[in-house]
């Protein structure tokens, strides 16, 4: 998943060396094997059904979603067959129509994981993936004011910000965790979020230091600690202007999946 600040700091490349790289060396989570380690399944079993209807039963024109820090792609799409129940289709077509209900627009840090993502989507039409370092405005606002405006729109229905919050935090601080919380609830009608537990955020320093990297530089910086998804909650609904809807549980591996709506935004679609 993603990472990134104000300044925009991008990724050095991960090492694909014969014998893959180093586990943990991944400084903004760009993992290349992520969805072995915490597959699809693990969130999408905790999603109901019919989801996107409940959120937009009154919708018109094709719903627009933003996913955050996607990797290579599997979360995504398994989200998309999902929210569309095509959960049985990953091996077919495309089916007619699919692509008039939900457009997702999925970016990641990393060219390499993008280019994985985009030979591999079975929904090219409806899934578009794009190397994007989300926290560098000269190139986050006009890339994203572009594809809104392809449809029309100046907003997206759903944003997704699966296990990316902890990244966006080791690497740009709590100010960095602040903006871009504050980025997401700007553009997202609703909003999914499954925050890492403080606990993966010690663990991801002890991999850097026993790879012999440099420490995270605001790692022991950050006050905004502890109950990192209280955290994450009250930043929201205290100063985003969104409202907790619903908590769908956590994952077998303990990362909640909490679902936000804003309270100025009226749903476009």
């Amino acid at each position: 998943p993603a990472r990134r600040g104000s300044s925009a700091k991008m990724a050095a490349p991960i090492s694909r060396g014969s014998r893959g790289p180093e586990p943990g060396a991944a400084p903004y989570g760009n993992f290349p094997n992520y969805s072995r380690f915490h597959p699809p399944e693990g969130r999408i079993s905790l999603l109901p059904q019919g989801l996107l209807r409940s959120l937009f039963p009154a919708a018109t024109r094709p719903l627009l979603g933003l996913d955050v820090g996607c990797n290579s792609g599997e979360l995504s799409v398994a989200l998309y067959q999902h929210l569309l129940g095509l959960q049985d289709s990953s091996s077919s077509p495309e089916p007619p129509g699919a692509g008039k209900e939900l457009k997702l627009l999925c970016c990641d840090i990393d060219p390499e994981l993008i280019r994985r993502a985009q030979q591999s989507s079975p929904f090219p039409a409806s899934i578009s993936f794009a190397s994007l370092d989300i926290m560098d405005s000269g190139a986050r606002e006009p890339f994203l004011s572009s594809y809104l405006e392809r449809f029309g729109r100046s907003s997206f229905d759903i944003g997704f910000c699966m296990s990316v919050t902890m990244w966006i935090h080791l690497n740009h601080g709590d100010r960095g965790l602040l903006e871009f919380l504050a980025l997401l609830a700007s553009l997202c009608t609703f909003l999914l979020v499954e925050p890492q537990p403080w606990r993966c955020y010690r663990a991801a320093a002890r991999r850097l230091r026993r790879l012999g990297r440099d420490d995270f530089e605001h790692f022991r910086s950050l006050r905004i600690n502890g109950d990192m998804a209280e955290s994450i909650t009250r930043i929201l609904t205290q100063e985003c202007a969104m409202e907790l809807v619903c908590s769908f549980g956590s994952t077998s591996w303990d990362r909640s999946l909490l679902l936000f709506k804003s309270t100025t935004a009226c749903p476009e679609g």
